[in-house]
């Protein structure tokens, strides 16, 4: 292909690239800013090669600089659009600054040398703002753990690699074979901007798109009224917790029953039974900490996992939060209800993963401390003999 169609060619999978992330957009309201930028992005690329491809019919240096702004402008709007997936704001005042001395640059210098300016020098910003991209995304606390951000990221390092080596190594090879390489470096450059436009708004895209996937995936094993996962999540993501986390070390399960929870909705009304839900969730995710992972199974039946504990350990903890939450619920705000809990413990074994068969050994721990008298806890024994304790 001549360079002409090259030019075409990624003018018109630069504008296919912002129609894409304009209809994306209607879609990802969550994301519609980020996905304006980087549309306009493509569209300011596309003027970029319409000027590249006429810009000697500007007098002077005028044609070449106004492409080159007009090019790193729009690498400005695509660093902005993932620096926003953070919640990063336009900065239009440094910007417009960074633009005015690189147009001042051209034709201060750029008069003299346009050659050069066009060939190599101009390069150096492109190569700086991706490179700056790359890390962005490598950063990037929103993209985190989505499987397409190291895609992202390949893509942004690669082009800034290109542009880096224009910019330093190409000057050395002219030197030293002669101008003879220019054409062959300008027609590789057209080529990796084909793959460049094709490849960044695919990436772009992508992770959107899989952060929106993540979000309602969360969603659905999230419980609604307490913030802690649901069953479904609780047996989806339980299972992997158990093999992931402290691989040597035994782990324990706590059932929580909240006791004669239908007296209190008959009593004190549905609407204060959702703040004592509510408020349980809240005092025992504080009190089982950070590692441990909770869920509202149903109802007033909670479950939390604990990782690296025996049952012993989980014991005091099931203990702590009981005595914490008859506390918080007798002197909440507009509640003041004398709410106690029943708890089961069970503990498996190093390497154990068999979360269903946890869960019922801690049940029948839990069904035989309500049957004791509930407001206490109960360790489950491999042999189904139980040891009990006040629970508070």
């Amino acid at each position: 292909m001549d360079l002409a169609t090259l030019w075409y060619l990624t003018i018109g999978t630069l504008l296919v690239a912002a129609a894409m992330t304009l209809w994306e957009r209607q879609e990802q309201l969550q994301r519609s800013r980020e996905l304006g930028l980087w549309a306009s992005a493509y569209g300011v690329f596309a003027l970029g090669c319409v000027l590249a491809m006429n810009r000697q019919l500007l007098p002077g240096v005028a044609g070449s600089a106004l492409t080159n702004v007009v090019m790193v402008t729009g690498y400005i709007l695509v660093l902005q659009g993932i620096s926003a997936l953070d919640g990063g704001r336009p900065r239009p005042l440094p910007v417009a600054a960074f633009l005015a001395a690189l147009a001042a640059a051209w034709f201060a210098a750029g008069t003299k040398f346009e050659n050069m300016f066009w060939s190599h020098v101009g390069a150096l910003p492109i190569a700086v703002i991706c490179a700056l991209a790359a890390l962005a995304l490598a950063r990037s606390r929103a993209a985190r753990g989505l499987r397409s951000r190291p895609i992202a990221i390949a893509v942004f390092a690669c082009h800034s690699l290109f542009y880096g080596a224009r910019a330093l190594a190409v000057p050395v090879v002219a030197a030293i074979f002669g101008d003879g390489v220019l054409p062959v470096v300008a027609k590789a450059t057209m080529y990796e901007a084909v793959l460049f436009t094709v490849a960044m708004p695919m990436a772009l895209i992508a992770l959107v798109r899989e952060e929106d996937r993540a979000r309602l995936l969360a969603s659905a094993r999230t419980d609604f009224l307490t913030g802690l996962n649901n069953r479904q999540g609780f047996f989806e993501l339980g299972p992997h917790r158990l093999t992931r986390d402290r691989r040597g070390a035994p782990h324990s399960l706590l059932a929580f029953d909240l006791d004669l929870f239908k007296a209190i909705n008959d009593r004190y009304g549905h609407q204060a039974g959702d703040r004592i839900l509510a408020l349980f969730a809240q005092v025992a995710k504080a009190a089982a900490g950070p590692g441990a992972m909770g869920a509202r199974l149903g109802g007033e039946e909670f479950a939390f996992l604990l990782p690296g504990l025996g049952a012993q350990d989980a014991r005091r903890v099931g203990e702590e939060i009981a005595r914490a939450f008859a506390e918080a619920a007798a002197r909440a705000d507009g509640l003041a209800i004398p709410a106690t809990v029943s708890v089961g413990v069970a503990e498996a074994g190093a390497g154990e993963s068999d979360l269903a068969a946890l869960l019922a050994a801690a049940d029948r721990a839990l069904y035989k401390a309500k049957l004791l008298g509930r407001n206490r806890i109960e360790i489950a024994q491999p042999e189904r003999t139980f040891e009990s304790a006040p629970a508070g």
